[in-house]
């Protein structure tokens, strides 16, 4: 095969890397929360017996959130390679950084839960009598719906100037991400959907990748 038609093929497949891993994680991590607001009460002082009624499904959303994150790391690391040499070594490190604290969250977050979780099925009494389950319950939403939405901010923020310095995709696109960013940064877990508006963002610029890369294929034939 001539070296330039398999250059070619290589940068063809990056944008569809970098979709089908934006729409796995959006996938992953919208259901692994549907699945926690649905089996945990909203109140941080409700009663653990409705957790420990719900914790197959709970330990099942927690196990999906890993995949989430090697999903939304792939997605990361195809974009950063689309860049190339138009990547900025400033909003690069803050485009790592961010995205790189968001994973280290999730994981964080289903760690702590998933812990609580374990110790509240054998030990149910003893948890709730000493205050533990009730700070494991505050740990954790602090750690999700606080610290992770804010890198998840900064994440889109940073991605938005850079789209918009590169012109890889759309103008409106990185327009749309300044306007959640901004409401991701803003929030204090006011509104319980709130979290939902990063992966959403992350499915759209995925979808519209695969638009751009299937338009891309067929010029090429």
């Amino acid at each position: 095969m001539d070296p330039e038609d398999s250059r070619i093929q290589r940068a063809l497949r990056a944008p569809r890397a970098a979709a089908v891993a934006g729409i796995l994680f959006c996938v992953l991590l919208i259901t692994s929360e549907l699945l926690i607001w649905l089996s945990i009460p909203a109140k941080l002082d409700g009663p653990a017996a409705d957790v420990i009624s719900h914790s197959k499904t709970i330990e099942l959303a927690l196990n999906l959130l890993p995949f989430a994150g090697v999903a939304f790391l792939w997605f990361m690391a195809v974009v950063r390679n689309r860049l190339g040499a138009l990547e900025d070594r400033f909003f690069a490190t803050v485009f790592l950084g961010s995205g790189l604290l968001y994973v280290a969250m999730i994981f964080t977050t289903a760690a702590l839960a998933g812990g609580l979780i374990r110790v509240l099925i054998t030990e149910p009494q003893t948890l709730v009598q000493t205050g533990t389950y009730a700070l494991g319950r505050a740990q954790v939403y602090q750690t999700m719906n606080v610290y992770a939405i804010k890198m998840a901010g900064v994440f889109m923020f940073t991605t938005s100037t850079i789209l918009l310095r590169t012109a890889i995709l759309p103008r409106w696109i990185a327009l749309v991400g300044y306007v959640l960013g901004t409401a991701l940064l803003l929030s204090v877990g006011i509104i319980d959907w709130i979290p939902l508006l990063f992966p959403a963002w992350v499915f759209l610029i995925s979808i519209v990748i695969l638009r751009e890369h299937r338009s891309t294929v067929l010029e090429a034939k």
